[in-house]
């Protein structure tokens, strides 16, 4: 079976399972793209706690452009990673006012998606699965984001081959997800990468797809 085949398969028997994850509609990509920044290393939990503290102490970005970096390093903290996450967050915040002229990137959904990808791969601290998920989630681009969870699944599905890396697996499952799919299918895979197919003694005996899974382990 082909891997087009065998993702559709895939994709289908997550969405019997689970069902069909419904995207929340447009949001602010430039809010998003704080947020995924101070997803890095970190789980959910703490990126929220952080992004939540530093909306609450600044009240807008042009402050948190003009803070002292110690004071944002205080503000996420939760997140870990604070010297290194809180100058990333400065450097895009005056990169992207010096740019546009202004934090309101609404714009950017109007944008060919692979030109917004070069873009902001200039960036440091901003990588492919970074800007893929502020396209999907706030944008509604039909582009398959490939973090922790997704590489790890892809990988023991033998979607890509096992020592393929996670910017590797990025631009090979965006030509075999179906077309439209990829907000599903990354949603789904969260969820099964959270409950079923997790990083250390996966319940491969309660998994929706064990079937079509080389890695899946006997119960």
């Amino acid at each position: 079976m082909d891997s087009k085949t065998k993702t559709k398969l895939i994709t289908e028997r997550l969405e019997k399972a689970f069902g069909i994850p419904k995207w929340k509609g447009k949001g602010k990509p430039l809010d998003s793209l704080i947020l995924t920044i101070l997803s890095q290393s970190t789980n959910d939990r703490n990126r929220d706690m952080a992004y939540t503290r530093l909306k609450e102490r600044f009240p807008d970005w042009m402050s948190v452009m003009n803070a002292p970096v110690e004071k944002i390093v205080d503000a996420i903290r939760p997140a870990g990673l604070g010297n290194q996450k809180s100058v990333r967050i400065k450097d895009v915040l005056k990169w992207v006012y010096d740019t546009y002229g202004t934090f309101d990137l609404h714009f950017l959904c109007d944008r060919d998606p692979e030109e917004v990808i070069h873009t902001f791969l200039q960036l440091k601290g901003v990588g492919i699965k970074t800007i893929s998920v502020v396209l999907m989630f706030t944008c509604g681009v039909d582009i398959f984001p490939v973090d922790t969870h997704v590489h790890r699944i892809c990988r023991r599905l033998g979607l890509v081959p096992d020592k393929t890396s996670a910017e590797k697996t990025h631009h090979l499952m965006q030509s075999i997800v179906p077309a439209g799919k990829s907000y599903s299918l990354h949603m789904n895979f969260l969820k099964l990468g959270r409950t079923i197919c997790l990083a250390r003694k996966p319940k491969c005996a309660v998994c929706p797809v064990n079937t079509l899974c080389p890695s899946a382990q006997p119960d």
